[in-house]
C-alpha cells in the first residue's frame, strides 16, 4: 500500500473546495484538462503583479526579471524531462501545436510522394489530421497499426508495416480514451534499427510517468500544459537539437530573427527560431511552478498512487451490472472509459453531473477508436493525484443510482 499524502495535496487545489448542485465536486475530467494548485495560482500572479515586461528585448530591470523567470521555467522543463539541452526545448501552444509545427517543417522538408507515415489505430485526432494534410500535400501515405479489443496496440502488426519507404512514427505514448501506455521503447528501438525518426505525443502520459527522452531515444516529445496542472495556452515541444537545427522555422516574425533586411532575413538560434512573436509568458511560468510542484511530490510517486486508484476504480466497475469497459489494456493509466446499457454516454456525464462528479462523455477526439468498438461515444473517468478512493465510491454510486432512474 502506497503512503500518499493525498489530502495535503487536495488542500493546495482550490476549485476542488467548490460545490457543484450543492454538492461537493468530484473532479474526474484529468484527462481533459486537470486542475491547477495555488502555487501556480501565485506564480502567475507574482508575475503580472510584480515582474511583467516582455522577455528578451529588454535592457531594464523588469524585462531581466521577466526573461530569467522565462527561460528558467525552460530549464526546469530541460531537467523534467532529461532533455540535453535547453535548445531542444520549444515553447508552442500545446501538444497540438507541436505536433503540427513538426508537419509542417520536418514533414515538409523530408517526407515526399509514396512515402509512408506510421501512425496508430488509438491516436488523438491532433495526431491524425495534421498527418492527413500533409499526405494531402506531398501524396505521402498514412499507415495505421491496428489495436485489439483490449485497446493494445498489436505490435507484430506494427512491426510489419515498417519498410523502406517509411520516414516517420508517429504514436501516441499514452492513449486519452483507453488509457493504454503503449510499449514505446520497443517501438523506438525497432525504428532506430532502420533509422526512422519517432515522434510520441505525451499530452496523456506526462502527468503520469516519469519522462526520460534521452533513455526513451525518442526524436520529438510533445505535451500540452494544461494537463501537467500548469495554465492553457503552453505546450512543449522537444525534439533532438540536430533535427530541430535542420528544420526551417515555423512562423515569422521577431525574435526568431538575427537580421533582417529587404533583401534576406537571417533567422536566429535554437530554441528562439521557433518562437516567433511575443510569447505566452506567464502561462510559461506557470508550467515551470508546476514542475517545481510536481517535481516535489515525485512522479514515482504520482504514478504508484493513481496505479492503486485505477485498480480500485476498475474492480469496483466490474461489479456494476450493465457496465463495459472500454479499454482493458494490461499496461494502462488512470482512466475508465465505460459505456452503460441502453444509456447513452451524454446522459451518463449528465446525469453524473446532477450529482457533483465531473467525467467526460464523447469520443474524446477519437473518433476512429469509438468506431473500433462500435460505440458513439464512450464516458470517461480519468484519475489524478488530487483523487481519492471515496470520490470513486461515490462515482460508483452514482452510476447505480442512473441505472434505477433508467431501469
Amino acid at each position: 500500500m502506497t503512503t500518499f499524502p493525498v489530502d495535503k495535496i487536495r488542500a493546495d487545489f482550490p476549485i476542488l473546495k467548490e460545490k457543484i448542485r450543492n454538492k461537493p465536486l468530484v473532479y474526474l475530467d484529468n484527462a481533459a484538462t486537470c486542475q491547477k494548485p495555488q502555487t501556480v495560482i501565485d506564480s502567475i500572479s507574482h508575475l503580472y503583479s510584480h515582474e511583467y515586461a516582455n522577455v528578451h528585448r529588454g535592457v531594464h530591470t523588469l524585462s531581466i526579471k521577466a526573461t530569467d523567470r522565462y527561460e528558467g521555467a525552460r530549464e526546469k522543463i530541460k531537467d523534467f524531462i532529461n532533455a540535453a539541452s535547453t535548445k531542444e526545448i520549444i515553447f508552442v501552444r500545446g501538444a497540438t501545436e507541436a505536433i503540427n509545427l513538426v508537419t509542417q517543417t520536418f514533414g515538409k522538408a523530408n517526407i515526399n510522394k509514396d512515402d509512408e507515415i506510421i501512425i496508430t489505430a488509438m491516436e488523438h485526432h491532433s495526431n491524425i489530421v495534421p498527418w492527413q494534410m500533409l499526405c494531402e500535400e506531398t501524396g505521402a501515405i498514412l499507415k495505421v497499426a491496428p489495436i485489439n479489443l483490449q485497446g493494445e496496440l498489436i505490435y507484430p502488426e506494427f512491426e510489419k508495416l515498417i519498410n523502406n519507404k517509411t520516414k516517420l512514427i508517429s504514436v501516441v505514448h499514452m492513449s486519452n480514451a483507453l488509457g493504454t501506455v503503449n510499449p514505446v521503447k520497443k517501438i523506438i528501438a525497432a525504428a532506430k534499427a532502420k533509422n526512422i525518426p519517432v515522434l510520441l505525443d505525451g499530452a496523456q502520459a506526462i502527468p503520469h510517468l516519469s519522462v526520460d527522452v534521452q533513455a526513451l531515444d525518442c526524436d520529438f516529445y510533445v505535451f500540452s500544459g494544461h494537463k501537467l496542472y500548469a495554465p492553457s495556452g503552453i505546450g512543449v515541444l522537444y525534439g533532438k537539437q540536430a533535427l530541430l537545427e535542420a528544420m526551417p522555422p515555423y512562423q515569422g516574425g521577431g525574435d526568431m530573427i538575427r537580421k533582417v533586411t529587404f533583401e534576406e532575413t537571417e533567422y536566429n538560434t535554437l530554441p528562439y527560431k521557433f518562437e516567433a512573436g511575443t510569447p505566452s509568458i506567464a502561462d510559461v511560468v506557470g508550467l515551470g511552478a508546476a514542475i517545481d510542484y510536481l517535481t516535489e511530490i515525485g512522479m514515482d510517486n504520482i504514478a504508484a498512487y493513481e496505479a492503486e486508484l485505477l485498480c480500485y476504480a476498475t474492480e469496483k466497475a466490474q461489479h456494476v451490472k450493465g457496465l463495459k469497459i472500454i479499454g482493458e489494456a494490461t499496461d494502462k493509466g488512470a482512466i475508465l472509459s465505460f459505456v452503460l446499457d441502453k444509456i447513452h454516454p451524454h446522459d451518463i456525464g449528465t446525469m453524473l453531473d446532477s450529482l457533483g462528479i465531473a467525467v467526460r462523455a464523447g469520443h474524446h477526439c477519437a473518433m476512429p477508436v469509438m468506431d473500433f468498438f462500435e460505440v458513439p461515444a464512450t464516458a470517461r473517468a480519468s484519475f489524478a493525484m488530487y483523487n481519492t478512493k471515496q470520490e470513486i465510491d461515490v462515482l460508483i454510486d452514482g452510476i447505480e443510482q442512473l441505472i434505477e432512474v433508467f431501469g
